[in-house]
C-alpha cells in the first residue's frame, strides 16, 4: 500500500482498476460500520472479500480473549482466500473504519478462477507473498528477541516522506506489542529506549525513523 493509502501495482496484495472491475461482476457490494467482525476464525469458509473502501483488521486470538494483529488491510486487498478449500477460517477480520467490501460467494470465486487466467496468476503470486510473510514472522519470533522484532516492525512500516522516513499509519504500542508477540510495557521500555538513543521521535500519531534501529539493544 502507498503512502498516501491508494493501491500500489507493485504491492502483490493489492489489486489494480482492471482487476477489480472483473471479479466485481461476480460479486455484491456491501456497506459495513466501523467495528464490525466480517469473519470468525474457525467459521466454515464461503466467500471472498475485495476491500472497496476502508479498512480491515485481520486477528486470531485464544480462549482468554487474548489477540494477536496479522495484519491490516486496505482499498484493492482482499481476504477469505481459504474459502478456495472449504476449510475453516483461519483468522477473524474486523473493519477498523466504515467499510465497503465487494462479496464473491465461494462456488463463484473458483468459477471465476478458472474464467481468468490473470488474476488467477495474482491469487497464486498473493499466496506465496503470503507465505514469504510467514516464513519471515515466525523465524523472526524465533530468533529475534522482542527489541529486534519491535525494530523490525517499525523499519518494514516506514515510508518516505520528503527524504524521511516516516511510520504515518497509526500505531498503538498495545497493537504493536500483539503484532510481535510481547507485552504493551516491553514496547513502552522499547520505545522509551530508542527515543533516547535517537533512533526515533515520536510525533504527533506518527513515529519518525532518525536513524537505523539495531537488530538487539
Amino acid at each position: 500500500m502507498s503512502a498516501a493509502g491508494s493501491p500500489d501495482r507493485r504491492d502483490p496484495e493489492v489489486l489494480g482498476p482492471e482487476e477489480l472491475a472483473a471479479i466485481s461482476r461476480s460479486a455484491v457490494a456491501r456497506n459495513y460500520p466501523e467495528r464490525t467482525v466480517i469473519v470468525t476464525e474457525g467459521d466454515a469458509s464461503d466467500s471472498l472479500f475485495v476491500i472497496l473502501e476502508g479498512r480491515c483488521r485481520a486477528y486470531v486470538s485464544d480462549e482468554n480473549g487474548r489477540e494477536a494483529i496479522l495484519s491490516d488491510m486496505g482499498p484493492g486487498e482482499y481476504f477469505g482466500e481459504v474459502a478456495m478449500d472449504e476449510g475453516p477460517r483461519s483468522a477473524s477480520v474486523v473493519t477498523l473504519e466504515p467499510t465497503k467490501l465487494l462479496v464473491v460467494p465461494a462456488e463463484r470465486f473458483r468459477a471465476f478462477l478458472a474464467e481468468n487466467p490473470d488474476f488467477a496468476f495474482h491469487f497464486i503470486r498473493k499466496l506465496l507473498h503470503r507465505i514469504r510473510e510467514l516464513t519471515r514472522n515466525v523465524s523472526g519470533l524465533a530468533l529475534l528477541d522482542a527489541y529486534g522484532r519491535v525494530a523490525r516492525l517499525l523499519l518494514e512500516s516506514a515510508r518516505d516522506e520528503d527524504g524521511r522516513q516516516v511510520v504515518a499509519e497509526r500505531m498503538t504500542q498495545s497493537e504493536i506489542a500483539s503484532r510481535v508477540g510481547c507485552s504493551r510495557e516491553m514496547v513502552s521500555r522499547i520505545f522509551k529506549d530508542l527515543v533516547q538513543g535517537g533512533y526515533i521521535a515520536v510525533e504527533k500519531e506518527r513515529i519518525v525513523i532518525l536513524r537505523k534501529p539495531p537488530a538487539r539493544p
